[in-house]
């Protein structure tokens, strides 16, 4: 199985517990939800969440989410995806603890 990645928060995902689907902040203020392929994620954590602690990483299966997933690039020059929408909960098929 394909998977994409989601990095977020303990508490801002356990916010959405018991709802069907999963809004980051960027949904709101960028129109997208930033997701990495799994070679992204260390340079991810690098640049966004040095010293963040209690981190999850949200595996998801592309062919199950429900918006509209895109390739885009990023100021790095990177292809990134992103989803045009909140994450429907069907499409999360793996909840990790990042320990860093």
């Amino acid at each position: 199985m394909n998977r994409i990645y989601h990095v977020v928060s303990a508490r801002s995902w356990s916010e959405f517990d018991g709802k069907p689907t999963y809004e980051a902040g960027s949904l709101r203020t960028e129109g997208f939800i930033h997701l990495s392929e799994k070679q992204q994620v260390a340079g991810v954590l690098e640049r966004y969440y040095r010293n963040v602690p209690d981190l999850l990483l949200l595996h998801v299966d592309p062919a199950r989410l429900t918006h509209e997933l895109k390739y885009e690039e990023a100021p790095n020059g990177e292809l990134f995806p992103h989803v045009y929408g909140p994450i429907n909960k069907e499409a999360v098929v793996e909840v990790e603890k990042i320990v860093h």
